[in-house]
């Protein structure tokens, strides 16, 4: 087995960042699967109703498939449905959604593979995301840090919450979709 060294030079521990052989049972990481939104949902410990409305103003959107009219489901990924609790977690804490909304944008735009060794800060008004000890040693000595999300130990919880759940290919139509394609054919 082969491992791709992470950019501090410790080879990487977890399923995300690593070419397994053998899964033992983890979900599908591949983003091409994904799991339907009441899965989402669950997994991440929010309602339906708030992955809705996240997904509608575009905070954290399905990356595998998005909503496309009346009787379509939304595919989230791994990585979506990681980004969902984290936000859920940050709404715990106190912080403002448009503060999240930041926080999310930070994430996206960092293109941050390793995920297990980043840590979200906050001094209950900025979210801050740190990629290494130095990073949170520096925010804490200033005075800034008040809490952490290691996204490490998330990343965990989303997997073992997922192992009982089946992840779907875009390709895999609902019953109503189904039905419709049927009809217009």
């Amino acid at each position: 087995m082969t491992t791709r060294e992470t950019p501090t030079g410790s080879a990487p521990d977890d399923a995300f960042s690593a070419d397994l052989l053998f899964t033992d049972g983890l979900p599908q990481m591949d983003d091409e699967v994904g799991y339907r939104g009441a899965v989402a949902a669950r997994a991440a410990g929010i309602t339906y109703r708030q992955l809705d409305y996240w997904a509608r103003t575009e905070l954290v959107e399905p990356t595998v498939r998005g909503a496309s009219g009346s009787g379509s489901q939304r595919l989230y990924g791994f990585r979506d449905i990681l980004v969902l609790k984290l936000v859920k977690r940050l709404l715990d804490t106190g912080i403002s959604l448009q503060q999240i909304r930041t926080a999310v944008e930070q994430l996206r735009a960092s293109g941050i593979r390793d995920l297990a060794g980043t840590t979200l800060m906050s001094d209950g008004a900025s979210v801050y995301l740190c990629t290494s000890n130095d990073e949170v040693i520096d925010l804490v000595s200033r005075g800034q840090g008040v809490f952490g999300i290691a996204v490490g130990k998330v990343l965990r919880e989303v997997e073992s919450t997922l192992v009982d759940f089946d992840a779907q290919a875009p390709e895999v139509l609902d019953e109503l979709a189904a039905r419709r394609a049927v009809r217009t054919a």
